[in-house]
């Protein structure tokens, strides 16, 4: 029985709004934010903070501290947190937090190494949402960047998942092997969501294990 769904996804495919969408049609708990928020709280940062490192690479404290200290935007943040809260730190803690997210159960995960780290679990269904340059440009355009903006997003965002997972995890991003489904969104977050759903209850009507 699929418990748990993970949604990786490219820059600007929509993976964030089908995970939602995914959510609130199963009933299931959402965790991107919520999950950004709970890594925030056991580190004792601000959220934001979580936000500009997660899915990068070894951003060290020494150089938020300087920052901190020219009273730039990371102003306020509270430096006891940020002492022990470098990119090894985040990592263990994501898997921490993933891993109590899995065994509640009903739950969609965006991103953060999800189908990494739970790559072993049955329950767990894997998908990951790609989509044209030229679509995913338009998105991005639709939450209010320019086209300059769109296409360096595009271009910089991945590539630096990218180095986090191979750094991180030891693998390719994305590895094809860890998913279940990979889908082009330009056929509409609606489609895509009835898609996931159409395979998940399949297989649930199977008797399948999503393990693969």
């Amino acid at each position: 029985m699929i418990r748990i769904i993970t949604v990786e996804r490219e820059y600007g495919s929509g993976g964030a709004a089908i995970a939602r969408r995914l959510a609130e049609r199963l009933g299931w708990k959402l965790w991107d934010q919520a999950l950004t928020g709970e890594i925030a709280r056991l580190a004792q940062v601000e959220p934001e903070q979580v936000q500009r490192r997660e899915e990068q690479v070894d951003p060290l404290f020494y150089r938020l501290a300087k920052v901190f200290m020219r009273g730039s935007f990371e102003r306020g943040l509270p430096v006891s947190g940020l002492e022990r809260f470098d990119a090894d730190h985040l990592v263990e803690m994501i898997q921490a937090v993933m891993e109590k997210a899995a065994s509640a159960g009903k739950a969609v995960l965006v991103g953060r190494g999800s189908p990494y780290f739970l790559r072993d679990r049955p329950d767990v269904f894997s998908v990951f949402v790609f989509a044209p340059v030229e679509e995913k440009i338009r998105r991005v355009k639709a939450i209010g960047k320019s086209e300059a903006e769109a296409t360096e997003l595009i271009n910089t965002i991945d590539k630096e998942r990218a180095t986090f997972v191979k750094k991180y995890y030891g693998t390719d991003w994305p590895s094809r092997h860890l998913y279940h489904l990979m889908i082009n969104s330009k056929v509409g977050d609606e489609i895509v969501v009835e898609m996931i759903l159409a395979e998940v209850a399949a297989l649930d009507r199977a008797g399948g294990r999503a393990k693969l």
